[in-house]
């Protein structure tokens, strides 16, 4: 494992994204239609246009001051800025915005657009020009493809695309062994990737992961509902975090890796937290994971997402791999984050009846707060395992099997300056608020 690997660090890029407002802005004020429309989703759902803007395609002078801010042609005619989090941007003579939604049907129903619907249904990319004018603006749905133009597709492929998405939502999750579970599900994850190449039947899982997810987190339910009624479904995602047990975690990471992801960068909080989280993305698709699994300090020099780790005393990746199982299993997603105007959508949920945890980033660049989180019963017997080994009081057992202990949070998540990056104290702190233990004492004093 390399220096720059384990010490890698992302900067605010205040010029890029002041370069990327005005152009964002010089666009939106040539189509009355979306600017209004990107009024109402912040009004609706919280969400910020900015945050899911696709790409861009812009005149010489647009380009011009994008490349002075940090984009680069990457050697196909596409710019990018790799320092950031910031859209593409192509070059044409009619000036167009494309923005990310889950599903085109939902936009094109949920705003009553008259626009046709380009590329075929459950395709690896469908778009709808939603607000034509002097400037374009679209709607773009993408299952995996990375190119701008829709692709042709036999009806063959769509037939496997839905096998085997309903392959992944109606996946067993619960064996008698974890080593078990983990084999029939990378097997599906192999023949998805086989059959559809790995951008495609990433997209698919993930969109599996997220049903799941929202069966246990009724407030991701509710966010999902708000943002479908504005036409985007989770099209607005940051990351996705996994927890992971120190025994199975190289076998985790492996059924990440098959569908395209890549070690980006590794955290580790100190030696108290008794954590470490590797980050990995998906460059195709940018959509990027957390896997959380406890760790020792000197393990922070080896490649832990590979190597094996020997057992060790149970942080709190561990104990929650015990109660709710692996999360790439029966635990599923600790939880989901995406982005929002962080104010916004926290009054709106408050509305709703819906509080957040204190937040565990507060900078101008970087916010980020969870909900207080949806309690999911836990069988006995593990809470029983894990009393026994000394891991639980007897308290903290009791209360667990009375009051079960929580399972899913939503994330509210504000990037600003196109920050790329983590609040590694930031993470210590609220994952060691949400350590059963910790939680447990702290409801008895």
């Amino acid at each position: 494992m390399t220096a720059e690997y384990r010490n890698r660090e992302w900067f605010p890029q205040p010029a890029a994204e002041a370069a990327l407002r005005e152009v964002l802005g010089d666009l939106l004020a040539r189509n009355a239609l979306a600017s209004d429309y990107a009024a109402r989703l912040l009004e609706q759902a919280g969400v910020r246009l900015r945050d899911i803007v696709d790409h861009v395609i812009v005149g010489a002078t647009d380009l011009a001051r994008l490349g002075a801010a940090g984009w680069a042609d990457r050697g196909d005619g596409v710019h990018v800025n790799a320092h950031g989090l910031f859209p593409e941007a192509l070059a044409g003579d009619q000036a167009q915005l494309w923005f990310r939604v889950e599903s085109i049907e939902r936009f094109v129903e949920a705003t009553g657009v008259a626009a046709p619907i380009e590329g075929a249904a459950r395709g690896p990319l469908r778009r709808a020009l939603a607000f034509p004018g002097a400037v374009g603006v679209g709607a773009i749905e993408r299952a995996g493809e990375t190119g701008f133009t829709v692709p042709e597709v036999s009806p063959g492929q769509i037939r496997k695309a839905r096998l085997h998405l309903n392959a992944f939502r109606a996946r067993r999750r619960q064996f008698d062994t974890a080593p078990q579970g983990l084999a029939h599900t990378e097997g599906l994850v192999d023949a998805a990737v086989g059959d559809l190449g790995q951008h495609w039947a990433c997209d698919l899982w993930f969109r599996a992961e997220r049903d799941y997810w929202m069966s246990r987190c009724p407030a991701g339910r509710l966010q999902k509902a708000r943002q479908d009624a504005a036409g985007i479904g989770w099209s607005n995602i940051d990351h996705h975090t996994y927890d992971g047990s120190r025994e199975h975690f190289r076998h985790t990471v492996r059924i990440l890796e098959k569908m395209g992801y890549r070690l980006r960068e590794m955290l580790y909080a100190g030696e108290l937290a008794g954590w470490g989280s590797q980050v990995l993305e998906q460059p195709a698709l940018k959509s990027t994971i957390f896997a959380d699994v406890d760790l020792a300090p000197h393990e922070t020099d080896i490649d832990f997402a590979h190597e094996e780790l020997p057992p060790l005393k149970l942080r709190r990746a561990g104990i929650l791999s015990i109660l709710h199982g692996e999360s790439i299993l029966e635990g599923g997603l600790n939880h989901v984050a995406a982005l929002y105007e962080q104010r916004t959508l926290r009054t709106q949920l408050r509305a709703h009846g819906l509080n957040m945890m204190k937040p565990f980033s507060d900078f101008a660049f970087l916010y980020q707060e969870l909900t207080e989180g949806d309690v999911a019963a836990v069988d006995p017997v593990r809470v029983g395992r894990l009393e026994r080994a000394g891991d639980l009081t007897a308290d903290e057992a009791e209360a667990i099997r009375l009051n079960g202990y929580i399972a899913a949070h939503l994330e509210n998540i504000e990037r600003n300056d196109g920050y790329k990056g983590f609040n590694k104290p930031g993470i210590d702190g609220v994952l060691r608020a949400l350590d059963p233990r910790a939680s447990v004492r702290a409801e008895a004093a």
